[in-house]
């Protein structure tokens, strides 16, 4: 396999359910880039949200963050670029989500942090969250900051019923997705943000092509990027959606599945494929 560049999701990929990453995949990404290959991250997360990337593998380059929106600098630990969503897309977004699901509740993250609309927040979610302000759509130091990722919440469907309700007419506002097992969470971006958007950027910044590309992915806001990857690997503990997308079938994220495709690549043998 001609492989230059190594771009893996965080969450359910190589980020196991106890919030750790293995030693086994920790020695996997570093013996990638000590072989020369390219490693870039590719996450949901928010990149005040990095920690288990600093501390599995220090300030490892760059870091594509919030579902592509986001490039992010872990070195220096600066923000490199944004694509931020226009405030009169999030009222719009806003009023359509409400229509259809009237109980939906709101947050958005900005490149300085987290705003939570009233009852966003589900118990014991304050430590986790971090430093918080309250939403405010119309308010001059949300859209100062810009927005990156709206995100809204539903108690009454699954997140893919909630998607299927109203994805077809938030289309032309913004990109929709989502990727968390135990909520039912959209998230949303620039209408024209994704993953496979900013990798595919990322990657010919490097003059590399999709074909010399390995990704890593398990849930629907990975589609994109696991069908752009010369080499679009599903975990197979991830969602349905994933792995109709990737052409070929990772062990699950339990089973250290990144780590192992990764060794064998690295050992020039070819990785088994469905």
């Amino acid at each position: 396999m001609d492989v230059r560049l190594v771009a893996s999701d965080l969450d359910g990929t190589i980020i196991r359910a106890d919030g750790t990453i293995s030693a086994r995949t920790i020695e996997a990404f570093r013996h990638a880039r000590e072989s020369g290959l390219h490693v870039v991250f590719v996450t949901g997360r928010p990149m005040r949200w990095l920690d288990p990337v600093r501390r599995a593998f220090g300030h490892l380059g760059t870091v594509i963050c919030s579902n592509g929106a986001v490039l992010y600098d872990l070195e220096s630990e600066s923000l490199i670029s944004a694509a931020t969503i226009e405030p009169a897309a999030l009222l719009q977004v806003r009023d359509i989500i409400l229509r259809v699901e009237p109980t939906a509740t709101f947050a958005a993250e900005t490149t300085r942090g987290l705003h939570l609309g009233a009852g966003f927040a589900e118990p014991g979610d304050t430590g986790r969250l971090g430093e918080i302000r309250a939403l405010d759509l119309g308010a001059a130091d949300l859209h100062e900051a810009g927005v990156v990722k709206f995100l809204a919440k539903s108690r009454t469907r699954d997140s893919d019923a909630f998607m299927a309700a109203v994805a077809g007419s938030l289309a032309e506002l913004v990109s929709v997705t989502h990727s968390a097992f135990d909520v039912s969470l959209l998230e949303m971006a620039h209408v024209d943000v994704n993953k496979s958007v900013a990798l595919e950027a990322y990657a010919a910044g490097l003059g590399i092509g999709a074909g010399q590309v390995v990704a890593f992915g398990d849930m629907p806001n990975d589609l994109q990027m696991l069908s752009w990857a010369g080499h679009g690997y599903a975990m197979a503990s991830g969602h349905p959606s994933a792995l109709l997308a990737a052409a070929h079938l990772a062990p699950g994220v339990e089973d250290d599945g990144v780590a192992r495709i990764l060794e064998d690549i690295l050992a020039g043998r070819t990785p088994e494929t469905r």
